[in-house]
């Protein structure tokens, strides 16, 4: 066991490294925000009004749940562990700085998921059971032609399968049966019982089941954790000046990184900052394409606004949210040895009596189910892309019995080998990104020139992309 992890740990090193994968997600956001000339600041407000706008989509409309579905489904995914024992994780080792430079990922990553969201709509595809396919497994090898595209989606698909079991399943199932234990005293078989049940129920009404459930309550889910992280902020009010300033200045010394000095604790500050980031919001990853591409849509670019909002969302409002909640407590550095429990002992500093552990305990739980669901159609799609629809009942039966065994089982590995898959999963996505930016970044231009506001009809919508003669269904 102890040769596996150290297997692991030197690929993820590799990886992770500072001459891979990290100036590879940094290098390809600022060269689409070059490109597309800072879409996601310039588009921003208008995206998240279009979240909450009227959809007014029907059954003439390609696709299998409405594009708030599609965010919620997304949001699901990447609101999860990550968000609350990721990022303790990432400050426990890398220092406050860690925080900066998993903000530097979302700023960037909103970019890289709009243009991953509008790929997936795109090139997307029905399937054999009538229902809409996309994502990087297809649209590397719609989008790329020759035999680049089709390995490049190969790729992808293979390890967004495995992927699923680590990010999507293992991790959070251990998370919620250790919680349940830990706050309820319920023992983690019966836990485990408990999401096989839950789980394999929702998992039988397919994406549509999964857009419903999700839009009802991943929303409430983060708002309660947002709400009590704001008053922890309000309580602590006076430090926040003080912890802002730690947070900029650690990002470029790499001081407070555990056991590192000046040059190597920079390097370490900004590998664990951008593999939480990664690990927590998905941009670059490739994985929210495959719930955008089963929006009801007229238009790819229409979802892809919305989409990027869930970046926004994830990491600049729930992980500012817990990145500072540790800091202005001091948890940050009091509770390295354990950073599982950092998080709930920053919010109980904040929160009376046992207010604070119980908010985080359910929100872990909360946000890994909500995790595993979405995930469990993202593993899906990737395996049908390889092998057709008929492994979608022996994987969804199989992804369940996981989840009984990431409940009863310690996974001291599923971090590395999670961050692992994560990694392998962006490459192949980021270099098909930036052989595909220059036809985004025209046809998205095109389509602001006729629909600055995000408001129009999608009747009128539909005529346009119609008139376009884009081929895109």
């Amino acid at each position: 066991m102890d040769s596996l992890q150290n297997l692991l740990d030197s690929v993820g090193s590799v990886v992770w490294g500072p001459f891979f994968l990290i100036p590879l997600l940094l290098l390809t956001g600022l060269f689409l925000t070059i490109r597309m000339g800072g879409l996601q600041f310039r588009a921003l407000g208008r995206s998240l009004r279009a979240v909450f706008s009227r959809d007014d989509s029907d059954d003439s409309t390609d696709g299998d749940i409405t594009n708030y579905q599609a965010l919620t489904t997304a949001l699901a995914a990447t609101v999860g562990v990550g968000n609350i024992v990721g990022v303790a994780t990432a400050l426990s080792i890398g220092g406050p700085g860690a925080l900066f430079w998993i903000w530097v990922t979302g700023l960037v990553g909103m970019i890289t998921k709009y243009t991953e969201a509008y790929l997936g709509v795109r090139f997307r595809v029905t399937d054999a059971r009538g229902e809409q396919i996309g994502g990087p497994q297809i649209y590397l090898k719609r989008g790329i032609r020759g035999p680049l595209g089709k390995i490049l989606g190969v790729a992808f698909a293979i390890f967004a399968v495995f992927a699923s079991f680590g990010i999507g399943n293992l991790t959070q199932g251990n998370a919620i049966a250790s919680n349940m234990e830990s706050t309820f005293g319920i023992d983690p078989v019966a836990s485990g019982a408990i999401m096989f049940v839950a789980i394999g129920a929702v998992l039988l009404g397919g994406i549509q089941a999964i857009g419903r459930i999700t839009s009802a309550f991943v929303p409430l889910m983060i708002i309660i954790y947002v709400v009590g992280g704001i008053i922890v902020l309000i309580t602590n009010a006076g430090a926040l000046p003080e912890a802002l300033a730690t947070v900029f200045t650690e990002a470029f010394t790499g001081t407070s990184a555990a056991g590192g000095f000046t040059g190597a604790g920079i390097i370490m500050v900004i590998q664990f900052g951008v593999a939480r980031g990664i690990f927590s919001n998905e941009s670059g990853m490739g994985s929210a394409a495959i719930a955008a591409a089963a929006a009801k849509t007229p238009h790819p670019a229409r979802q892809a606004f919305v989409s990027m909002t869930q970046t926004f969302i994830d990491t600049l409002v729930v992980v500012s949210i817990t990145g500072l909640v540790i800091v202005v407590t001091g948890t940050w550095d009091e509770g390295r040895e354990n950073a599982a429990t950092m998080t709930a002992d920053a919010f109980s500093v904040g929160l009376p009596g046992h207010w604070g552990g119980t908010i985080v305990s359910l929100s872990i739980i909360f946000f890994a189910f909500s995790t595993i669901v979405a995930w469990s159609y993202y593993g899906e799609r990737a395996l049908a892309s390889l092998v057709g629809t008929i492994a979608t009942l022996p994987y969804r039966m199989f992804f369940t019995v996981v989840v009984f065994v990431g409940a009863v089982t310690e996974l001291d590995l599923v971090w590395s080998f999670s961050d692992l898959a994560n990694g392998l999963m962006a490459v192949p996505n980021l270099i098909g990104m930036l052989i595909l930016s220059g036809l985004v970044a025209r046809e998205t231009k095109a389509y602001l020139k006729f629909d600055p506001g995000l408001n129009r009809p999608f009747t009128e919508v539909r005529e346009f992309t119609e008139a376009q003669g884009m081929g895109w269904k």
